[in-house]
């Protein structure tokens, strides 16, 4: 039966009225006349009756009516749970991130994005880096932050370096003034231990460069920066920590930056990471906004 036919009725039965019926359907009154008749031919009897040019709702109409309303409430139903899942669909976007750049990066470009998009709906999954290409791999993420780039030969994304960051050597701060005294962050290697790995991807070769230069520090190893920090300031050791990471705390004076010429730094990367499958509108926006917010060129590119 078609839906066309019962919403038809549905206002002929409500207005008695095949004129204003048409009118009120945006059809002609033939169409609405042959399409009660259709209706009536199928049941196999008169929905109205007919006195001249009036026409009013009869006993089997009156019958019918009610089971009409409802296959149509449940058609509307449906469509608009249909609605809902493209909706869910289109409109949701899942951020995996790593701790760090979660901590340093995420607030702004969230900010900017909710207030462009206020009724999208995010969900942003924490997790470490090694973790995050699979993630979109699977399809249960639209975009990826880390701080490892992802291996296009083991999962199906795109990855690329979004920015990358100064490496700085911070200890607790004591008062004075290092920037005198060159040979100090060797003394601080020397006499306290080194809090390791908070950041993923540059911790191989700057051990390596420090073996170079005949330092052979303590080591503990730390895999958040957060703890990290948090261990500077106690003096229990020094780190190298990205600037970005440490900017607070330097700009307090909880944490200084010590000096460390001749020592070949490196930098600390953070990546993008995104499916080989087209990107929705809501990755597309967040995007827009990462990009505004950290002044970076298209992403997309």
């Amino acid at each position: 039966m078609d839906l066309r036919v019962l919403r038809t009725f549905q206002a002929a039965a409500r207005l008695e009225n095949f004129r204003e019926t048409a009118e009120r359907l945006g059809l002609s009154q033939p169409t609405v006349s042959a399409q009660i008749r259709e209706l009536e031919l199928e049941l196999g009897e008169p929905l109205f009756d007919r006195t001249g040019r009036r026409v009013r709702l009869n006993q089997a109409g009156q019958v019918f009516l009610p089971q009409a309303e409802e296959a149509l409430r449940a058609y509307d139903l449906g469509r608009q749970a249909v609605r809902e899942h493209q909706k869910l669909a289109t409109d949701h976007l899942t951020i995996a991130i790593s701790p760090e750049p979660a901590r340093t990066l995420l607030p702004r470009a969230l900010h900017r994005y909710s207030d462009l998009y206020p009724d999208a709906r995010v969900s942003v999954e924490v997790l470490p880096s090694v973790q995050i290409a699979a993630l979109l791999d699977s399809g249960a993420a639209d975009i990826g932050i880390g701080q490892i780039a992802a291996d296009p030969d083991r999962y199906a994304v795109r990855c690329r370096e979004l920015l990358h960051d100064r490496v700085v050597l911070v200890a607790r701060h004591d008062g004075l003034d290092h920037d005198q005294a060159p040979a100090y962050w060797r003394h601080l290697l020397q006499e306290q231990r080194l809090l390791s790995h908070g950041h993923p991807a540059y911790w191989p070769d700057l051990l390596q460069s420090l073996e170079h230069t005949g330092i052979h520090p303590r080591m503990m190893r730390v895999t958040q920066v957060e703890l990290t920090k948090r261990l500077v300031e106690e003096g229990i050791g020094v780190s190298f920590l990205p600037e970005r990471s440490v900017r607070r705390e330097l700009l307090e004076g909880r944490l200084m930056e010590v000096p460390a010429p001749g020592l070949a730094l490196p930098t600390a990367p953070i990546f993008l990471i995104l499916s080989q499958d087209p990107l929705m509108e809501p990755a597309r926006a967040f995007l827009e906004a990462l990009r505004a917010t950290l002044h970076l060129g298209d992403l997309l590119v």
